[in-house]
Parts: C-alpha cells; structure tokens; sequence
C-alpha cells in the first residue's frame, strides 16, 4: 500500500499553509506586469542564464516536464520559506516530470550564496540574476512571483504574490498540468517499479 502522488502533494500543501500562515504570504494583486518578452506573454524567453554552477538553464530543453520558475530574494521572508517547501514539492512529483527554477531578484552574489548554502539540502536549479536582467525580461517587478509552465512549453499560470488561501487552488493547478501515470505513482517521485532499485 502506498500513498498516491495526488495524497502526497495534498498532504504537502497543508504543510505549505502550516509554515506560511503566521507571515501570511503578500495577497495576490490583478495588477498588470510586464508579460514575458518576447511574444505575447504565453511563450517565456528561452534562455535562463546560468546556474551557481556556470550551467546555462534553457526552458527549451524542460520540455515535457512541468516547470515552476520562481523569483526569490533574502530579505522577502515569504520568498524564503517558499523554497524548502517547492524543493519537497519537486522531490515528490520526481525530476523527470518536474522542475524547480528558483531565480534571484536582483541581488548581490553573496547574498544570492549565503541563502544557496543555507538550503544546501534543497535540490533546486538556483539561478543567480544581480543584474536584473532576468527580471526585466519576465517583466517580474515584485516577488514572491510565480511562473507555471505546462509539458508544452507554454506558460500556464503566473502568481504574483500568494496568500494562504489560495495555495490549495495553485496546488491543484500544478497537478492539473501533470500526466495521469505521474500523478497516480507513488509519493517520493519514484515509479512504483524503480523504487527497489533507486539509491
């Protein structure tokens, strides 16, 4: 007996509202940002720059998966309690239906280490953007801010800013977005039949 993805990641998202509650996440604003340049705002710019580890991250290259890309900063408390939580939420789905891209808003390259190291548990892809230039091109202006891109490559959803209540609706978006066979697996992100064999 196991517990499906879909249990698993309804069990996460009570975490997610336990650790967020007491800071209440900013609430959602309908105000217009900038879309993603270019196109028309459903298509997001390939090109990611370069991990903490000098490796270009290329969206062209995730397709197939769903991809959360994230814009983060040290000093947004939010922002910092999101991350541990996305980073168990990617090692649940699996990496090879699921990827996590957190993007740093705009900050110096030792503040952008010092979180990096302080969530060293944390398997995401960190992206470091002190110049902005990342920012600008997805038109973020204020975070937290949440990208969504579905299998296809397409941006799906965008969050700016999250509240508690709408964490269950955002959770069942991302599920929305998954395939049948991944979200019946069982929770851990492994197929039934690999998980014997997996380290």
């Amino acid at each position: 007996m196991y517990m499906s993805m879909s249990r698993c990641l309804q069990a996460l998202m009570l975490t997610l509202c336990v650790l967020i509650a007491p800071t209440v996440l900013a609430a959602e604003k309908q105000e217009k940002e900038l879309p993603p340049s270019p196109g028309t705002g459903t298509s997001p710019p390939p090109d990611l720059g370069k991990d903490r580890n000098g490796n270009p991250v290329d969206l062209s290259r995730l397709k197939g998966k769903v991809v959360i890309v994230t814009f983060w900063a040290s000093w947004c408390g939010p922002c910092r309690k999101e991350l541990p939580v996305l980073g168990h939420f990617q090692k649940v789905v699996g990496r090879d239906a699921l990827e996590v891209i957190a993007v740093n808003h705009k900050e110096d390259r030792r503040d952008f280490i010092n979180v990096v190291r302080a969530n060293r548990n944390i398997d995401l892809t960190w992206v470091p953007d002190s110049q902005g230039k990342l920012n600008d091109a997805w038109g973020v202006r204020s975070i937290p801010r949440m990208f969504i891109i579905d299998r296809e490559g397409h941006i799906a959803l965008r969050h700016i800013g999250y509240s508690e209540e709408s964490l269950p609706g955002i959770i069942d978006e991302i599920l929305s977005l998954l395939p049948e066979e991944v979200k019946s697996r069982p929770g851990g992100g492994q197929q039934p039949n690999s998980a014997k064999s997996s380290r």
